[in-house]
């Protein structure tokens, strides 16, 4: 029985950080996630290391290439006993040490052979993660993972810069957990319960310790009824009417210390704040109008279920949070506001899965197949809904935004990184005539004469601006000279810095929580700047 005990309690131990940020359910995902990684130079590794860490459930390493002395100054994961042997397979060797819970298998075949002559083998994963691939080998695999609907993570790092980009058809997130949001508080429209609550506490009681521990929420919601019965029913709307209402909270105040006053007053918007449903969470529920079938994805049935409730239960508003923020109060209060709210946020959430069960049933899914969780997930979050859809690279490389690229070029900011993506573009497209990257000529490592690469290159960044719609536009010489310079090198700092972006937008993918790129992500290493370019 102990050791079944510890056995459960190891993972919560190991994982106790990351536990915290994305919770069990975000933890188990990753468990359950299988990952493919093409090419285990530096970008790569370090990807696949902080994913190895944080626990992913397997790992699978492709690349065809034996350990070599250049390896070694850059790839902290090789020694020099893997001189010679295949780096594949001393990767997962190393990469297991790190956390054998994590299966780590690999298979000594080039990527690129791998996405011309088996295709079928990319559908096994939850995503795959292709780093230092050209353009070419890209375009194919990009359209092998759409066809067969996996998640595609691009990720490059080149000298002092790199990229990393996501592509899926659509990526939905129930978690997007943004930095700020507004307390779902309902004060413009309190429910019975609440009210009755507030009608309980008689704000003017003249004994100061009560007086002044009443909390905020009370004051509003008794406040705001006595100035919609003196002004037809309705609330402070314009800016006059605003100050009024503070001044009005203020008027009840017995002493100007009263911290439960001063937070009335500076939530006292909140009143008159109506959140309702945003544009975007609009959006969302209008993309489900047709109706949902066998083969809709769990998100889409729950969204289903959510339009349902507000067009009954929810009488126009979404469901309800049922956290309500610190603030001054009498324990008894706070603790008797928690169960109004929770309770009310309760009753919500059953109407919601009372119409998932009842959707599921009809569309002949086991009414069972979602989790009381996953739905009580989703109703906390029902304001904080995301859909990601990406546009696959070859619509993107065949016909950019061309508003996006000439507001880019025109931007101070987003400029040196659109010279970059232009002239990784370029890189591949030289690399494609001359069968070798710019800045190098033999296995020997770097040519004297690196000026004869750069017309070349040149050449090739003016061909990227004409197929993007910039015909006639050229970019800086200084600028295609430091990028022959870079001769195609992984350096490991740039490398650790691109691999740990794209383990997190991996994280990101995996755990449906956080919102994911959406565009291409520029590292200018020159500068330390970073963008993202929605093209």
């Amino acid at each position: 029985m102990a050791a079944a005990a510890a056995a459960v309690a190891e993972p919560k131990t190991k994982y106790d950080r990351q536990l915290r940020i994305w919770g069990d359910q975000g933890q188990a995902a990753l468990e359950k996630a299988s990952i493919c990684l093409l090419n285990c130079g530096p970008t790569g590794t370090e990807a696949l290391k902080n994913l190895v860490l944080g626990g992913i459930g397997s790992v699978t390493v492709v690349d065809g290439s034996k350990v070599e002395q250049s390896d070694l100054g850059n790839n902290f994961l090789l020694d020099e006993g893997c001189l010679g042997q295949s780096r594949a397979k001393s990767i997962c060797s190393f990469l297991q040490e790190l956390n054998d819970a994590v299966k780590a298998k690999y298979v000594e075949e080039s990527p690129a052979t791998m996405i011309d002559t088996n295709p079928s083998f990319f559908s096994q994963f939850t995503i795959v993660l292709a780093t230092q691939l050209p353009e070419s080998s890209l375009l194919k695999l990009d359209s092998i993972c759409r066809s067969a609907n996996i998640v595609l993570v691009a990720a490059r790092s080149y000298g002092l810069t790199g990229l990393v980009r996501v592509s899926i058809k659509e990526h939905c997130v129930i978690e997007s957990k943004p930095d700020h949001s507004l307390d779902d508080l309902r004060l413009h429209n309190p429910w019975p319960e609440l009210k009755q609550f507030a009608k309980s506490i008689d704000i003017c009681d003249k004994d100061p310790v009560v007086h002044k521990h009443t909390p905020y929420i009370v004051i509003l919601v008794r406040l705001a009824e006595k100035w919609a019965d003196a002004h037809d029913g309705q609330l402070p709307s314009t800016r006059q009417e605003k100050r009024e209402f503070k001044d009005l909270i203020r008027a009840h105040m017995l002493n100007v210390d009263e911290d439960n006053y001063k937070e009335a007053v500076e939530s006292s918007y909140k009143v008159s704040v109506t959140p309702g449903i945003s544009d975007e969470i609009r959006q969302i529920i209008d993309d489900s109008s047709s109706e949902v079938n066998l083969s809709s994805s769990d998100f889409w049935v729950l969204v289903a279920s959510l339009k349902e409730f507000i067009a009954n239960e929810g009488n126009g508003e979404l469901p309800l949070e049922g956290t309500i923020p610190d603030m001054t109060s009498l324990t008894e209060y706070y603790v008797s506001l928690q169960k109004i709210y929770q309770a009310k946020a309760e009753s919500d959430c059953l109407a919601i899965e009372h119409r998932v069960k009842s959707i599921l049933k009809r569309i002949g899914r086991d009414p069972d197949s979602i989790s009381r969780a996953c739905i009580k997930t989703f109703c906390k979050n029902t304001r904080k809904l995301k859909v990601c859809r990406y546009r696959s690279m070859e619509e993107e490389f065949s016909s950019p935004v061309l508003s996006e690229v000439k507001k880019y070029f025109a931007d101070e900011d987003s400029c040196f990184a659109m010279n970059f993506y232009v002239l990784l573009r370029a890189v591949d497209r030289l690399a494609a005539n001359y069968s070798r990257l710019p800045g190098i000529f033999d296995s020997t490592g770097f040519t004297s004469e690196i000026g004869e690469d750069v017309p070349r290159l040149k050449e090739a960044a003016v061909s990227v601006l004409s197929d993007m719609g910039l015909k006639g536009s050229s970019l800086s010489e200084d600028l295609i000279a430091e990028v022959c310079r870079f001769a195609g090198a992984e350096i490991h700092p740039v490398a650790a810095f691109i691999g740990g972006v794209a383990s997190q937008e991996v994280i990101k993918l995996v755990t449906k929580q956080f919102v994911p790129l959406n565009g291409t992500f520029i590292f200018n290493g020159i500068d330390l700047k970073s963008q993202v370019l929605a093209l």
